[in-house]
């Protein structure tokens, strides 16, 4: 792979020379920020992650911010899920669509008060079309980009290392809820979320100079824990079904088609700009949906482009994440599915690169 030119539209993180202590091999751009991909190598990042704690930079993780006394009007019109239970101190994972009920993007957002919420967003210029909406309705609001950048703490043992740099009270905070937590005198939000299945926290981090004093004190305490620095990985992402924004699903998807249903209250969730078309697609139901996909064989190679299931002849979904995984023995996937091959067990011919390999639609995914 070519290397990636460093530059001023390329912002580096609070977190990027711990990064770069610590080995980092691989990066790739998002949110116009560099974001790891790779330490060790994939597979062991991936055990390591299983096994023991990892501290990530996911600065990346941009955040919106949304202010005012029309910031419920606002969040509620972003997205097809019903807001009106959410209270301050929850965190939301929310479908943002657009006025055809396309996804622009799968955030995390943090009510902080009444009229104060955090976006958390994946992979897309997602402010400006916040920015739209407030200004063409009006909306007494402010939508702006803060300067906070999430810092992840991720696997079995993240609650013994967070509980060392920050008190055994963090152990308490339940799962998509949060607390403030002191660190050299600055307050900091804590969440029980992240972008693996292994447990940990996301530590919205306000103001780049306090994060390599973070990461420091991380590393510190967590000498005897095996904590290493990590990153989202590839391989234990897709044995959870954790969807990348921009690979498994776009703005050609809705949310249903993204198997996010259960996130969709569209009869209440009155104001949603894309309400009507997703009240259509609820009646009559997707004809393609997110499906976990086992690829037999050896492993196959990076997906970097969708690749054809085919059945009879004829294209029936993509591939469009894929990966070796050394704990189930068999290469993991998420495709795209048409509902005429979605059933569990259904055998299906992906095309790799590396020529068509047999497969089989399964009923979950792996973790």
């Amino acid at each position: 792979m070519a290397l990636i030119s460093a530059s001023r539209r390329l912002r580096r993180t609070p977190f990027s020379d711990g990064v770069e202590a610590a080995g980092v091999k691989g990066y790739t751009v998002y949110n116009h920020m560099l974001l790891p991909t790779v330490f060790a190598s994939v597979q062991e990042d991936y055990r390591h992650l299983k096994d023991h704690v990892q501290v990530w930079d996911v600065a990346c993780e941009r955040q919106i911010e949304v202010r005012g006394p029309d910031a419920a009007r606002l969040m509620q019109m972003l997205t097809p899920r019903d807001l009106r239970g959410m209270l301050a101190g929850q965190c939301y994972y929310l479908p943002i669509v657009d006025e055809t009920g396309g996804m622009l993007n799968d955030p995390v957002a943090v009510k902080l008060s009444e009229d104060r919420y955090w976006i958390s967003i994946a992979d897309s210029d997602l402010l400006f079309w916040v920015k739209g909406i407030a200004y063409g309705y009006r909306l007494d609001v402010l939508v702006d980009e803060p300067d906070v950048s999430p810092l992840g703490v991720q696997g079995p043992k993240a609650d013994d290392l967070m509980a060392r740099v920050f008190g055994e009270a963090v152990r308490k905070v339940k799962f998509f809820r949060f607390g403030h937590f002191d660190f050299q005198g600055r307050d900091m939000v804590i969440a029980r979320s992240g972008y693996s299945k292994q447990g940990g926290f996301e530590i919205y981090v306000e103001g780049g100079d306090i994060g390599m004093p973070l990461w420091n004190a991380l590393f510190e305490a967590g000498r005897d824990l095996g904590v290493r620095a990590g990153c989202p990985n590839l391989i234990e992402r897709i044995e959870g079904g954790l969807l990348s924004y921009g690979n498994d699903m776009t703005r050609d998807n809705t949310p249903h088609e993204a198997g996010l249903g259960r996130f969709c209250s569209t009869q209440v969730a009155i104001g949603c700009v894309g309400r009507d078309a997703l009240l259509r697609v609820a009646k009559e139901g997707p004809v393609k949906q997110i499906r976990p996909i086992a690829i037999h064989g050896d492993a196959v190679a990076p997906c970097d482009r969708s690749w054809p299931v085919v059945a009879d002849g004829k294209t029936v979904g993509q591939v469009t994440s894929a990966a070796w995984s050394p704990d189930f023995g068999t290469n993991v996937a998420i495709g795209m599915v048409k509902m005429t091959h979605w059933d569990a067990g259904t055998e299906v011919v992906v095309t790799t690169p590396d020529g068509p390999r047999r497969a089989t639609v399964q009923e979950n995914f792996w973790i």
